[in-house]
């Protein structure tokens, strides 16, 4: 039974989710502020956060922040929830690297099936698997990533992107394909959280940005030839 931890400062909320997620079938863990929240994911190691950004002592950016910066919940994947609905907000959280983002008010029917995607998401890296191509160096098992020998600090969803590319080495793979496979998605309209997470990719990769290439109106592809 996966362990989801919600953490939000809105009692109703809380107990909305809690409702939904038990009858999913999810365990479900509660903190009402930052502080706490960070507490438990580490002591708990959930298999997913749901995080709210307005929260009492510690904000849910700093909770985040917290939580990949910990080397025991770096790699838990997180939905951000929150009632900040402008789109400036979700880039922000999409490109500190949050797994998906629901705004307020939301359908709980809905959340439950992203937190599903989500988790669906995480237990399709075989583990054991070792990727290699060029400078890049991927182990499924480990969620390490090796850029030119150099580690690098991958999220989630990021570091999914990436095996995706790399194992399909020089051929492009199609937005929706990205899509379905690293988000859970089943149609295009969350075609801005793909950019917006290439373009995140891309910055931590540097020099070497330009092995990841843009097929217009089809996808993306990883290639070791310059571009």
């Amino acid at each position: 039974m996966p362990t989801i931890l919600v953490i939000d400062d809105e009692e109703d909320i809380l107990d909305l989710l809690t409702f939904n997620l038990e009858r999913a079938e999810h365990r479900v863990l509660r903190a009402s502020d930052g502080n706490s929240g960070v507490q438990i994911a580490r002591d708990q190691i959930p298999d997913l956060v749901v995080l709210d950004l307005m929260l009492p002592g510690r904000d849910g950016y700093q909770v985040f922040e917290a939580l990949k910066s910990d080397s025991r919940t770096k790699h838990i994947p997180v939905l951000m929830l929150t009632a900040k609905a402008e789109v400036t907000d979700r880039i922000v959280g999409l490109k500190l690297g949050a797994d998906d983002y629901v705004t307020k008010p939301f359908s709980p029917r809905e959340l439950v099936l992203r937190v599903q995607a989500l988790l669906r998401r995480v237990k399709k890296s075989p583990a054991g698997t070792k990727l290699k191509a060029g400078p890049f160096y991927l182990d499924k098992s480990s969620f390490k990533c090796y850029l030119d020998q150099e580690e690098m600090e991958l999220t989630t969803t990021e570091f999914k992107l990436l095996a995706l590319l790399l194992e399909s080495e020089g051929e492009t793979v199609p937005r929706s394909t990205l899509l379905r496979d690293v988000w859970g998605y089943t149609d295009l309209v969350h075609t801005r959280t793909l950019d917006t997470h290439i373009k995140r990719l891309r910055e931590k990769l540097g020099d070497f940005a330009t092995h990841v290439q843009t097929v217009r109106g089809a996808g993306y592809r990883l290639r070791m030839e310059e571009p």
